[in-house]
């Protein structure tokens, strides 16, 4: 099953991960270039340039895609094929106040967005406008795929499955937007040089397997011509770990990433896919042993540079508009994303494999068909299919599930305004380790956070 001129409505279009990018691939792909691209800001004058600067991209390239444009999703709903959740109001100030807090009460989190008390108030504070947007596409477009892009990307997943079971929805994260994600192991495991030399035959030969929650997941298989080099891969992050960066970022999420891989594969036998993230849902690294590690602890979630990154971001915005960047150079600038890419790929029914956050469905064997974990899988316009993984490794799965009940716990209290589900969410994360602390911090959060967090948490009675 394949459709014709599809609308693709992105809800956030202001975001410094999807907007612009979303905008290079409705352009570049045949499949989705004679559709609807439909931006949604709530930043009136944010949205403007971003309207004006698709609707100059598409001019310069000579598309037939339609753009539109409103500070009310509601107005552009209608007839969507499929809805791209992508906002996050001033995510880096809260954040900022998510990770400062913590750290007072000895929780170190260089991301803060999905684990943590930082990933649990995240879920508070995003969590409820997902439900409105869910509500609206019922009753707009019922048929629409709809597509999480916000973090906790498995708190909202689950929300949305177990809450707007109606919809047809699915959650993603850009940390294995495939085929890359296998070149760079394949160059960690010397199969090749360089992503160049890359190739179809190569890829058919080599066989990975990655599967766990979000930001959780691990290499469990990795074998090319039936020869496991797995521990390749893993000699590669050790020799690596002196020059800990990834893309050129040195932030806390890219520091020792290397070092702790390899650390983590020497415990337990696999390599973990999202170190940057995955370093902060374990407590090895929060400084509270009495033996100094040679690793130290994870470096605080850095606000003022990622505000910087915003505004560098608006900056190239301007310039293409103004002319100072060509505009023809926009599409050399950027490259495919991942949401944009399995949507291609739904459209097109090209089948090809992604990643993808949702039900295990008997993927992972040892883990429950519901268990909301990332995996390769078939996607088209039918469904999302897991393929096999097998067993999860004990330890790791042990781990997994602890993070789930964390995670479902998190999206119960939301949705329900529960304070004492709220409190036991916090209470198993894996990062907290006081129940005074975990009282502190739910108190001190919601008291900074009030402007932004539904007034039901501070009018309803709590025994």
């Amino acid at each position: 099953m394949s459709i014709q001129n599809p609308k693709v409505v992105v809800l956030g279009a202001g975001s410094l991960f999807f907007g612009r990018q979303s905008i290079w691939q409705m352009v570049h792909s045949e499949h989705l270039n004679t559709g609807t691209l439909a931006l949604v800001d709530t930043n009136e004058e944010r949205l403007h340039k971003l309207v004006q600067l698709a609707k100059m991209v598409v001019q310069a390239n000579k598309v037939d895609l339609k753009i539109e444009g409103s500070t009310d999703r509601r107005l552009v709903l209608k007839d969507a094929d499929f809805v791209v959740l992508s906002f996050a109001e001033d995510t880096v100030k809260y954040r900022g106040i998510d990770c400062a807090i913590s750290e007072k009460y000895g929780i170190r989190m260089c991301s803060g967005d999905t684990i943590g008390p930082g990933g649990i108030f995240r879920a508070m504070r995003e969590l409820p406008v997902i439900m409105e947007c869910a509500k609206d596409i019922e009753e707009l477009c019922p048929e629409a795929w709809v597509i999480n892009y916000i973090n906790p990307s498995t708190v909202h997943g689950i929300a949305l499955n177990r809450y707007a079971p109606s919809l047809k929805s699915f959650a993603l994260c850009d940390s294995h937007h495939m085929p890359h994600k296998k070149i760079i192991y394949a160059e960690r495991a010397g199969i090749i040089n360089n992503k160049n030399e890359y190739t179809a035959e190569i890829d058919s030969k080599f066989d990975l397997q990655i599967a766990g929650v979000n930001h959780f997941t691990w290499l469990l298989k990795a074998e090319y011509e039936g020869r496991n080099v797995l521990p390749d891969i893993a000699e590669s992050l050790k020799r690596s770990a002196e020059t800990e960066t990834v893309g050129g970022d040195t932030g806390a999420k890219a520091l020792f990433n290397d070092a702790i891989s390899y650390e983590l594969y020497d415990i337990f036998g696999y390599v973990p896919t999202c170190t940057a993230h995955t370093k902060e849902y374990v407590s090895y690294y929060q400084g509270l042993g009495k033996t100094k590690n040679a690793i130290p602890p994870l470096s605080i979630w850095e606000t003022e540079d990622r505000y910087k990154r915003h505004e560098e971001m608006w900056e190239q915005v301007d310039q293409f508009i103004s002319g100072q960047i060509p505009i023809e150079q926009y599409m050399t600038s950027f490259g495919p994303d991942h949401a944009t890419d399995i949507i291609e790929n739904m459209v097109g029914g090209l089948g090809k494999p992604f990643y993808i956050n949702t039900l295990n469905q008997g993927a992972v064997t040892n883990m429950n068909d519901d268990a909301f974990l990332e995996l390769l899988c078939e996607v088209d316009m039918n469904g999302v299919k897991p393929l096999p993984v097998g067993e999860m490794p004990r330890g790791i799965r042990g781990m997994q599930e602890l993070v789930l009940d964390t995670h479902e716990l998190t999206a119960e209290a939301v949705i329900e305004g529960s304070r004492e589900k709220l409190r036991r969410a916090m209470l198993i994360d894996p990062l907290v380790h006081s129940i005074a602390d975990a009282d502190r911090i739910i108190e001190e959060l919601l008291e900074l956070e009030k402007d932004i967090i539904p007034e039901h948490w501070y009018t309803k009675s709590y025994v």
